[in-house]
C-alpha cells in the first residue's frame, strides 16, 4: 500500500515562506505524476501545482511565480517551495501520487498539512 506523508506546514506572516515536502513510500515513484492540492475551510479541494514523471509542471494561476514545485526520484519524494505567502493560501495542503500499470490507474492521497497565512 502506497503511503504519502505531508510535512513542512505551519502558521507563516504574510510574505513569508514554507517549504512542504511529502515523502512516499511503497509506490513506483519514479513513473509516477505528483501534485500538491489544497482545501481551504467551507471549499473544493483544488490543484495548485503538479509535475509529471518527466518532470513538466504545471501550476494554477493565483500562485504563478510564488511557488515551485520539485521532486527527487531518489528519495522518493516532492517538494513545494512557497514564497511570497498570502492569506488566501492558509489551506490543509494534500499530496496526490497517481501512476498507471497494467492498463489501471491509481491514486493516492496524503493527510494533509494546514498552513495558515496571517496577515
Amino acid at each position: 500500500q502506497v503511503q504519502l506523508v505531508e510535512s513542512g506546514g505551519g502558521l507563516v506572516q504574510a510574505g513569508g515562506s514554507l517549504r512542504l515536502s511529502c515523502a512516499a513510500s511503497r509506490s513506483p515513484f519514479s513513473i509516477s505524476d505528483i501534485g500538491w492540492y489544497r482545501q481551504a475551510p467551507g471549499k473544493q479541494r483544488e490543484l495548485v501545482a503538479s509535475i509529471s514523471s518527466d518532470g513538466s509542471r504545471i501550476y494554477v494561476d493565483p500562485v504563478k511565480g510564488r511557488f515551485t514545485i520539485s521532486r527527487d526520484n531518489r528519495e522518493n519524494a516532492v517538494y513545494l517551495q512557497m514564497n511570497s505567502l498570502k492569506p488566501e493560501d492558509t489551506a490543509v495542503y494534500y499530496c496526490n501520487l497517481s501512476y498507471r500499470m497494467f492498463g489501471k490507474k491509481f491514486d493516492y492521497w496524503g493527510q494533509g498539512t494546514q498552513v495558515t497565512v496571517s496577515s
